[in-house]
């Protein structure tokens, strides 16, 4: 999906180390407690250097996201049974206002932003995630369940506790990977609380570039990586 010509570094093995501003790539999500991907998003690259990560979902983009095995949204099955049950996946496009996504290379959380139509800048989002493997054709994590988020005005709070709870009763995260992402989600409020970056370094006033075509979703989104690196 990668312009091979759009990568400015090449690591041995094939791993891309730096994509170009403007290269297509896709940031998926493997289940938790399995070895498929259930979740992929093609994005386009806003910066990519030893520091960070940015990159942009525009809206309209075709997505993957899992669902339960007849169809049904997988946030529209009751706590209880929404990690035991069935699943497959399904395509669909992401509505509504695009999303800017921030990771520091080895970092178990990315920083979300979101806007509301016409550009207000609504919210940051930290998704609490394992540290990002990178591959020629993108990155790949998995999805820890608890999330913080963060107001315009720097207040915060954690989201999705019932979930990582939950998470754990139905035995997809252990008592020790639960600790860990307890532990990154303190070590991000930290960070949030001296506002540190990404939050201090004005993102919420960046905007796309109007050039930028939306990246579509190949029929191989959920191949195997040759290579990976961290």
């Amino acid at each position: 999906m990668t312009d091979g010509g759009a990568v400015s570094r090449v690591e041995a093995g094939g791993a891309a180390a730096y994509w170009a501003p403007g290269s297509q790539i896709l940031w998926r999500y493997r289940e938790n407690a399995g070895a498929r991907f259930h979740i992929c998003r093609p994005v386009t690259v806003v910066r990519d250097d030893d520091e960070l990560l940015a990159v942009w979902m525009a809206p309209g983009t075709e997505c993957v996201k899992p669902v339960l095995a007849d169809g049904t949204p997988v946030h529209g099955e009751p706590l209880e049974s929404r990690y035991t049950k069935a699943r497959t996946v399904q395509r669909g496009r992401w509505f509504g206002t695009g999303v800017l996504k921030l990771a520091r290379p080895g970092e178990p959380w990315s920083v979300w932003l979101f806007w509301e139509p016409g550009w207000r800048f609504k919210n940051w989002y930290v998704n609490l995630e394992a540290p990002r493997l990178r591959w020629e054709g993108g990155v790949d994590s998995e999805d820890h369940f608890l999330d913080i988020a963060v107001a315009p005005d720097r207040s915060w709070h954690w989201l999705d506790e019932d979930e990582f709870a939950q998470a754990q009763r139905a035995g997809l995260m252990d008592t020790q990977l639960a600790r860990r992402v307890r532990e990154a989600g303190q070590s991000a409020v930290e960070v949030i609380r001296a506002w540190g970056p990404p939050f201090s370094e004005g993102w919420q006033h960046w905007r796309p570039d109007p050039a930028w075509p939306v990246p579509s979703l190949p029929d191989d989104w959920d191949r195997t990586p040759a290579h990976v690196s961290s």
